[in-house]
């Protein structure tokens, strides 16, 4: 059995057997500038936000691994170690600090100067512009090297960036490795029922009670953990629906081996919905902000739902 929760809040469940009843310092600098500058060919240093013309910089169409690396270490946050990339300003020293550290700031790191006025670093944005960056995940395990570019949009999805709690709700702030994410869940969520077998029924509780509301429980099979979710909530407003997913604690990877299908029965009657489980990378918010898992409005709940309770068939099976 999974028992309701509040959205924010824990997540819970009772119940056994078949059916469930319920990323080393180092600083910049006009020296940094000046290095780059010319290792890179550039003839030109540091701007004051205003630009130079395009065609007064030469860069080098290539460059050797051993330069790209020694190049790629002088754009190093001296706070956060991550990279200071395009827009780069500059305190009135020279020294760089990323944009994300900058807006935390009242002086420069390095030197404690002022950051204000803002000067920008013409020479440096040149110079990244031809260098491959390495995600910020390399520690983790990810070989990608990028374009400036590209480096915000690919570690949004990195598989090697931290798992955080797949949970519903915003209350747990957890994050870890995927190998620690059952360990964690079975120790700070030990009212998540673990159901075995391809095939369980999920039956939620309550689900009359007003307000959004999630069930939550767990299911082991093939090796794997999924997790299963229920929630209801207001997806537009003065309209309540249930939505229901399947997770992976896994990655994108791994989940692309398996199909679920969420089956309702009852009174005559058949809903079913069947897909690829999403990796807990994905979560569930983005599956029901893209309605990509099963949904249905409380008039439909009530046609399946007895003395309150709804039970969901669900079953895993591999590709």
């Amino acid at each position: 059995m999974s028992r309701p929760s509040s959205a924010g809040g824990g997540v819970g469940g009772l119940g056994a057997g078949k059916a469930g009843v319920g990323k080393h310092g180092g600083s910049g600098g006009a020296a940094s500038a000046a290095a780059a500058a010319a290792a890179a060919g550039v003839g030109a240093v540091a701007g004051s936000g205003s630009a130079l013309p395009a065609a007064a910089v030469t860069l080098p169409s290539t460059a050797l691994p051993g330069q790209s690396a020694e190049l790629t270490a002088l754009f190093e946050c001296p706070v956060c170690f991550d990279y200071v990339l395009p827009p780069i300003l500059q305190c009135q020293a020279g020294h760089l600090v990323c944009n994300q550290c900058r807006q935390k700031l009242s002086c420069c790191p390095t030197c404690r100067g002022p950051l204000t006025p803002s000067i920008r670093n013409l020479a440096m944005e040149k110079v990244a512009s031809t260098l491959p960056f390495p995600c910020k995940y390399a520690s983790a395990g990810c070989l990608l090297s990028l374009h400036h570019s590209e480096k915000p949009e690919h570690e949004e999805v990195c598989e090697f960036r931290p798992y955080t709690c797949p949970c519903p709700g915003a209350s747990c702030k957890w994050q870890g490795s995927l190998e620690a994410v059952m360990p964690h869940l079975m120790h700070a969520h030990k009212s998540i029922t673990t159901l075995q077998g391809e095939d369980i029924v999920f039956l939620a509780t309550d689900i009359n009670l007003p307000g959004a509301v999630d069930w939550v429980m767990m299911q082991s099979c093939f090796g794997h953990h999924f997790m299963l979710v229920l929630e209801k909530q207001e997806k537009y407003e003065g309209h309540q629906q249930f939505f229901a997913v399947v997770l992976l604690i896994g990655t994108r990877k791994q989940a692309e081996n398996f199909a679920y299908r969420l089956e309702l029965n009852g009174n005559r009657r058949r809903l079913t919905w069947e897909a690829t489980p999403r990796s807990i990378h994905d979560g569930v918010a983005a599956a029901i902000m893209n309605s990509d898992c099963l949904v249905f409005d409380t008039s439909i709940a009530h046609l399946f739902a007895d003395n309150g309770n709804l039970g969901i068939n669900v079953t895993i099976s591999m590709c």
